[in-house]
């Protein structure tokens, strides 16, 4: 028997800050993990893809030069140390986070899957753990279909990370910003790249306006995409992985990737035997603090359902810790929806889209600036995209902004951090931003506005 005051269960993005907190606070604290210190973010997620994306990235721009007047000549791609630089970048997180996890004397580690015995024991590899308090930061996986053959032959995010070459065709099964990001970068590593979209078009939490862009984009660079398509079965004959589709017709390649979701961890816990409650997609059920049906548990990142990033995960352990630490009284209660999708050009969205806008019933007012008309953008020679901000027309208050084209992935957050202080849209057209940049116009793009009807989304 190990008894602590505090058991985190899950090294993700809030597990291990979380621990430590607790740990340097004098709590006696066990952090359990059964992978790697991390999570998916570090391991397989964001940051290995974003370290891929910025290899293809610069394989992209040296196929490109000449647009900017500078010759190259052949480019080759070498697979194997663009792998290898994001291995490096990979171990050098993961040992980071060890080295400062190992150093902190109330935390003790424990390498193994923890599920709960009682609302106040786990078992951890055979061993029993004890704790007053539990945190569960225990993420979420990928979701392979029970489609025949599927799950023998396709490949998640994970398996991809571990690729030693470059796929000769790379077929995707969904449309996403996962399988986009991945299709894009081994499309400019030099493979062959079908993305496979069971629904009537990419991207489907996004506006048809973004969509037409990032999907112009990816057909103009040779991807091909092809939506409401059902997968009947998957075979494997040699080397060629065969993608039946209802209806009749075949798509070949020579990897398969399943980017069609993810699910919650939460059925690796035995959460019934402490009176931990899930809803129906199995996301743990938590309040505005982050605390489950079981008063002495909290679940932060993925796994609660509450966002599901990186950023996310983070801020729940920020809030939990302010609440627990500060005597602060921190909620997750009207934090904006923030996220990117990091293909080019990218997308940057905060807050609602025209879609919701339009389902709340409000008088919705949009300023629109084509990526034409931005200084940065036409000086950089990449002009696809536009800025959007969508503001209620009786308070003045902004609502929801989508970003898509060069640098929309940085420039959303003028907007989420004034969406996060209550900024209006006045207040912040009033705003100074340096010039040349993508920012310096959200002020103008705001002096647009206009009422926002259906035939505009």
């Amino acid at each position: 028997m190990h008894t602590f005051d505090d058991v985190v269960v899950g090294a993700g993005q809030a597990g291990p800050f979380l621990a430590a907190r607790l740990a340097e606070a004098g709590r006696k604290v066990a952090l359990v993990e059964e992978r790697r210190l991390g999570g998916t973010c570090v391991n397989d997620g964001c940051i290995p893809t974003k370290t891929l994306i910025a290899s293809a990235r610069a394989a992209f721009v040296a196929r490109e030069a000449a647009r900017w007047g500078v010759e190259t000549g052949p480019v080759h791609v070498d697979y194997a140390r663009v792998k290898a630089r994001k291995d490096a970048v990979v171990n050098e997180s993961r040992e980071g986070l060890e080295t400062w996890l190992g150093a902190l004397t109330n935390l003790t580690q424990f390498r193994a899957r923890g599920r709960f015995t009682s609302p106040t024991t786990l078992d951890v590899g055979g061993e029993t753990v004890r704790g007053e308090r539990f945190f569960l930061n225990v993420g979420a996986r990928p979701v392979v279909p029970d489609t025949p053959g599927l799950r023998e032959v396709a490949l998640t995010n994970t398996e991809m990370m571990e690729l030693t070459e470059a796929p000769e065709h790379l077929v995707i099964l969904g449309g996403s910003f996962v399988g986009l990001e991945f299709g894009q970068a081994f499309r400019r590593f030099g493979s062959r790249v079908t993305v496979l979209e069971r629904g009537p078009r990419l991207l489907p939490r996004e506006d048809d306006d973004v969509v037409a862009v990032v999907q112009k984009a990816l057909e103009r660079e040779g991807v091909v995409v092809r939506t409401n398509v059902v997968v009947e079965r998957v075979e494997k004959v040699g080397a060629v992985v065969r993608v039946v589709l209802a209806g009749g017709g075949v798509v070949e390649g020579s990897h398969l990737l399943a980017a069609v979701g993810r699910v919650p961890n939460s059925d690796r816990l035995d959460l019934q035997n402490a009176g931990v409650v899930t809803d129906a997609r199995g996301s743990i059920t938590v309040d505005d603090t982050l605390r489950t049906s079981a008063p002495h548990i909290w679940a932060l990142g993925d796994v609660n359902g509450r966002g599901a990033f990186t950023h996310t995960s983070y801020n729940d352990f920020e809030v939990v810790a302010a609440n627990l630490l500060d005597g602060q009284q921190r909620s997750i209660a009207g934090r904006p929806f923030v996220a990117g999708v990091y293909v080019d050009p990218p997308v940057g969205r905060v807050g609602w889209s025209e879609n919701e806008a339009l389902a709340s019933g409000r008088a919705v007012l949009k300023g629109v600036r084509p990526m034409t008309r931005v200084g940065r953008a036409r000086e950089r020679g990449e002009t696809a995209g536009f800025m959007k901000v969508l503001v209620d027309a009786k308070t003045d208050a902004l609502l929801g902004a989508t970003l898509v084209g060069i640098e929309a992935d940085e420039a959303i957050h003028v907007l989420a951090t004034a969406m996060t202080l209550g900024a209006t849209a006045t207040a912040l057209r009033q705003a100074v931003f340096a010039h040349p940049t993508v920012s310096e116009l959200i002020p103008t793009v705001l002096g647009s506005l206009a009422p926002l009807t259906k035939r505009d989304a």
